[in-house]
């Protein structure tokens, strides 16, 4: 294991917040998450910002943000939407190792509530499939190492991330 960061990437309701906590006080990290940073700078709500601003210029902040992370021994759970912006991927990729956290669609279907609530991404008239569909891709593109969640609880989920971090 070694000193760089530990960047969690996924789909909203993967549990990368949740997850990335739990990882930090186990490997003794800091924690931040993105998309609480956001919220810092903008005094404003995820849901608020793109209520106000459109889903271009959420992403254009989430850009401008993740790509300005500078953090050491730190877990860094992004925005499930971060994957857009290939700028704050390459810096997160040059600052850490990216972790994807997979699950399964129904899984995550039934995990999520109000998708608008949440602050989540949508076009006008996408689904959650086809948000999935969009974004599975791009975040086996980015990640270093994946870790699926399917049928797997928090400590299950993190045993499977730390050894996988061991061993790569």
């Amino acid at each position: 294991m070694s000193d760089k960061n530990i960047v969690l990437i996924g789909m909203p309701g993967v549990g990368k917040s949740t997850l990335g906590v739990v990882l930090a006080k186990e490997l003794g990290f800091e924690f931040v998450d993105a998309d609480l940073l956001i919220q810092k700078r903008e005094k404003r709500l995820l849901k608020e910002i793109i209520a106000e601003d459109g889903v271009d210029g959420f992403l254009k902040v989430e850009e401008e943000v993740n790509a300005e992370i500078e953090a050491e021994r730190t877990v860094i759970a992004t925005g499930g939407s971060v994957v857009y912006s290939q700028k704050a991927m390459e810096h997160l990729k040059s600052i850490g190792k990216v972790v994807y956290l997979k699950l399964n669609f129904d899984d995550l279907n039934n995990r999520l509530g109000n998708l608008k609530g949440r602050g989540v991404v949508l076009k006008d008239g996408q689904t959650l499939k086809s948000l999935y569909e969009e974004r599975t891709p791009l975040y086996e593109k980015y990640a270093d190492i994946t870790v699926s969640e399917d049928g797997l609880n928090l400590e299950e989920t993190l045993s499977n991330v730390l050894q996988s971090l061991i061993f790569n």
